[in-house]
C-alpha cells in the first residue's frame, strides 16, 4: 500500500493529449464562456435573461443577425452565405430595406451593399417611361430578360405596381423597382444609364399620327424634362409617336436645359427595319434573321423608305416586287392597326422592335464594336435637322453617321417626297416648344 506524497511532492500530472481538447476548441471556449468557461469542457451557465433577439420584431432580429454576420468576431467562423440567418436579413432588407423603426429598437440598419435585392448584378441601369401601357408591358418583360439590365425602373401615371410585381416574379438578375405618378418621376429617372419612352396614346382606326401629335406632344415634353433634370447623361430611345415631331421636341427641352446632346437622343424606327427584313425575306424566301434591308428617313407613311439596292444578301427584285414591299413597308402598322379592328396598334413587334434596338445600345455601351442600327437622329446627311439612317453605336450613343449610299431612281424619287413631309413634322415638333 503506497503512501500518498507529501502537498509539497504532488505534481500535477498531465493529461494524455487524447483527452485534451482541441487547441482551437479551448480557445473558442474562453472566448464564448469568459471567465467561467477558462477551464475546459465547463459550459458556461444559461443567461439569466432571453437574449436580446428574443425580444426583437423579426425585421430587428434579422438586423442584428446581418449585423453579427457581417462584421464576426475576431477567431470566429466566417458564416455560410446560404445560412438563414443571413437569408433572412437579406429579405427583410429587399421587403423593409432600412426601416425607421428598426433604429429606434436598436438594431443597426442593413447595409444596402450586402443585400441582393440593392442591384448587384453587373450591366446598366434602364427606365421604361410608359411601361404600363400596350408596347411598356412587353417591353419590360423582355429587358428583364436581358443579361446587361441590372436595375429596371418600371414607369407609368397608372397600373405600375401590378405590371411591376408580375414581371419581378422573373428569375432572371434585373432588379426591378416600380414608380407610379407623377411625384415618383424624378425617382424613377434618378441614375439611370438608358432611358427608354414608349408612353403616348396608341393610334386607332383612321387616325393618322398627326392625329396623335396633340395627345402626346406635352407627354413626351414632361418625361424629357425629366430626363433633364434627373439623368442629364443618359441615352434616351424614344417611341412615343409621332416619332418625326417627338424627337424635335425633346431636343428643343434638352437644349433649353442646357443638357442637349445629340448623340444620346435616338429615335427608334426599329420596327420599320423589322417589317423590312421579314417581308423581304417571305419574298425572297430565307430567314429573316439572315435578311438586313437598311430603312432611312422618317417612321410615319411616305418618309419611311426602304432602300431595297442595299439588301444584304443583295437581291434583285422586279418592279412590282419593290412597289409591293415599299407599300407594305411603309403602311405595316395601318395593317396591323384595322388587322386588330380598334383593339390596339402595333404593341408586341414594336416591343420586340425596341428591345431589339435597346440591346445594340447596351452592348454599344459596354464597349462592343461594329454595331450599326437605323436610328431617326439630328443629322447632316440630308438638309433637314433630323434624318433616320445607319448609324454606329458607341458608348456615347450614336458615335458615326453613315451615309446613304448609292440610290436608284426609285429610291431617289421616295427620298424627295419622304423629305417633303419630315420637314412639316419638325417643324411641327420645335414650333410645340417654343411657343
Amino acid at each position: 500500500m503506497s503512501l500518498p506524497l507529501p502537498r509539497s511532492d504532488r505534481r500535477r500530472r498531465p493529461t494524455p493529449r487524447s483527452h485534451r481538447p482541441p487547441d482551437n476548441a479551448r480557445r473558442n471556449a474562453t472566448f464564448q464562456g469568459g471567465k467561467d468557461a477558462r477551464r475546459v469542457g465547463h459550459t458556461p451557465p444559461f443567461p439569466s435573461k432571453p437574449p436580446a433577439s428574443a425580444r426583437q420584431s423579426p425585421a430587428a432580429a434579422a438586423a442584428a443577425a446581418h449585423s453579427r454576420l457581417a462584421s464576426p468576431a475576431r477567431g470566429a467562423m466566417q458564416p455560410d452565405a446560404n445560412s438563414p440567418s443571413l437569408r433572412l436579413a437579406r429579405v427583410a432588407a429587399h421587403l423593409n430595406p432600412q426601416r425607421p423603426q428598426m433604429e429606434e429598437e436598436g438594431a443597426p440598419a442593413l447595409r444596402p451593399a450586402a443585400c441582393r435585392a440593392k442591384g448587384g448584378a453587373p450591366g446598366f441601369k434602364v427606365a421604361i417611361l410608359g411601361a404600363a401601357g400596350g408596347i411598356g408591358q412587353p417591353l419590360s418583360m423582355l429587358l428583364k430578360m436581358n443579361p446587361l439590365v441590372s436595375v429596371l425602373h418600371l414607369y407609368d401615371v397608372v397600373n405600375t405596381p401590378g405590371v411591376t410585381a408580375d414581371v419581378s416574379h422573373m428569375d432572371t438578375g434585373a432588379v426591378v423597382r416600380g414608380f407610379l405618378g407623377a411625384q415618383q418621376l424624378d425617382a424613377a429617372l434618378t441614375g439611370m444609364d438608358l432611358v427608354i419612352i414608349p408612353a403616348g396614346l396608341p393610334r386607332k382606326p383612321g387616325m393618322t399620327r398627326d392625329d396623335l401629335f396633340n395627345k402626346n406632344a406635352a407627354i413626351v415634353r414632361i418625361l424629357c424634362e425629366g430626363v433633364a433634370r434627373c439623368c442629364p447623361d443618359a441615352i434616351v430611345n424614344l417611341i412615343s409617336n409621332p416619332v418625326n415631331s417627338t424627337v424635335p421636341i425633346a431636343a428643343e427641352v434638352f437644349k433649353k436645359a442646357g443638357t442637349y446632346n445629340p448623340k444620346r437622343l435616338l429615335g427608334v424606327t426599329t420596327l420599320d427595319v423589322v417589317r423590312a427584313n421579314t417581308f423581304v425575306a417571305e419574298v425572297l424566301g430565307v430567314n429573316p434573321r439572315d435578311v438586313s434591308v437598311p430603312v432611312v428617313g422618317g417612321h410615319a407613311g411616305v418618309t419611311i423608305l426602304p432602300l431595297l439596292s442595299q439588301v444584304t444578301p443583295p437581291s434583285s427584285f422586279t418592279q412590282e416586287e419593290i412597289k409591293y414591299l415599299t407599300n407594305r413597308i411603309q403602311n405595316g402598322g395601318t395593317e396591323v392597326v384595322e388587322a386588330k379592328a380598334g383593339a390596339g396598334s402595333a404593341t408586341l413587334s414594336m416591343a420586340f422592335a425596341a428591345a431589339k434596338f435597346c440591346d445594340a445600345c447596351l452592348r454599344a455601351m459596354r464597349g462592343e464594336g461594329g454595331i450599326v442600327e437605323c436610328s431617326y437622329i439630328a443629322s447632316q446627311v440630308t438638309e433637314l435637322p433630323f434624318f433616320a439612317t445607319k448609324v454606329r453605336l458607341g458608348r456615347g450613343g450614336a458615335e458615326e453617321i453613315l451615309p446613304l449610299g448609292p440610290l436608284n431612281e426609285f429610291e431617289r424619287v421616295g427620298l424627295e417626297a419622304a423629305k417633303k413631309e419630315l420637314s412639316e413634322s419638325i417643324q411641327k415638333g420645335i414650333a410645340f416648344v417654343n411657343k
